[in-house]
């Protein structure tokens, strides 16, 4: 199931700690869409740490979409839009 997140108006380090406290919401199957006017880089190193799986892609409505989920978690990562 999908979850939205608009950060693109935030300033940091609002739009990072927002996406850290919705990844804890994600059960199974579960994934985060974010919606960002910058590439959050800095948030890189931390996902992988926490076991969280991404796709970043540029040309959203607000400059990024950044797509994300547990690793190892096969229903969600099908469910991310191609």
């Amino acid at each position: 199931m999908e979850h939205k997140l608009d950060v693109s108006g935030l300033e940091p380090p609002e739009p990072m700690e927002r996406i850290l406290q919705a990844i804890e919401t994600l059960n199974a199957g579960d994934y985060l869409y974010v919606t960002h006017r910058r590439e959050p880089r800095m948030i890189y190193p931390m996902l992988e740490n926490m076991g969280i799986a991404w796709i970043t892609r540029t040309g959203g409505p607000e400059g990024y979409e950044i797509f994300l989920w547990h690793k190892g978690d096969d229903i969600a990562s099908s469910e991310i839009p191609a």
